[in-house]
């Protein structure tokens, strides 16, 4: 008998750890350009405080205003684990607080990210794990589910599926499907790379060729009028 709707899902079929911590460091702007600018989650979702994010997606899917399946799902998720939490983006009940975030930390997750409300949003600056959400509501969840956990999820206009990579920082956050991580972690290297040798070059003076900004002007056709606008 298949429950749809009130469903948990207790295997992850997680990646190596060595893949994972291949993408310590990199910047999610430069990952997400070597996945041409596809799987990034909306900027809505947010950091709340300044810890890196990086680890393994372990998916929950809640009702609006209910967390019976992220109380579940904090006691399933192993050290390493990104919990995250389809809420539907809606913000006007808080899906956790101060109290399951700590939990959380405690029990080793790499982070938790919450596409709808969580509360107590000064105390995050102190856990010691990163905690992303699209906003702050001080009215508290109801814990009657339904809800799933580790089945396909929407997150900030992204699919997350359990077992992919979640990397985020300040810019915000991308999902990597572990089949497609090793060539993108070494794309990315090389971004990062090529990147830091253009503002080296700057710092230093070097001229650079920007001829492409006129050839791309000309081919549009773009009129350049050597006097003033009236």
């Amino acid at each position: 008998m298949s429950n749809a709707g009130c469903r948990i899902f207790l295997k992850v079929n997680r990646p190596s750890k060595e893949l994972v911590d291949g993408f310590k460091g990199l910047p999610v702007a430069n990952i997400a350009d070597e996945m041409h600018r596809f799987f990034c989650v909306d900027t809505r979702v947010k950091p709340f405080n300044d810890k890196p994010l990086l680890g393994t997606a372990f998916t929950v899917k809640v009702r609006v205003a209910d967390n019976l399946l992220l109380h579940k799902a904090l006691e399933l998720a192993q050290p390493g684990d990104v919990i995250i939490v389809d809420a539907q983006g809606d913000t006007a009940n808080a899906i956790t607080g101060e109290i399951m975030m700590t939990q959380a930390a405690v029990n080793g997750l790499a982070g938790v990210v919450i596409d709808g409300a969580i509360r107590d949003a000064e105390a995050m600056k102190d856990i010691n794990m990163p905690v992303y959400a699209v906003g702050v509501q001080p009215r508290g969840p109801y814990k009657d589910g339904p809800g799933e956990i580790n089945v396909p999820v929407s997150c900030g206009g992204v699919v997350v599926n359990p077992g992919d990579i979640v990397i985020g920082d300040a810019d915000g956050i991308v999902i990597i499907n572990p089949a497609d991580a090793p060539v993108i972690l070494e794309k990315a290297k090389a971004k990062l790379a090529k990147e830091q040798a253009i503002i080296k070059g700057i710092k230093d003076r070097i001229p650079r060729d920007k001829s492409w900004v006129d050839k791309t002007l000309e081919k549009l056709g773009c009129e350049v009028i050597d006097d003033y606008y009236n």
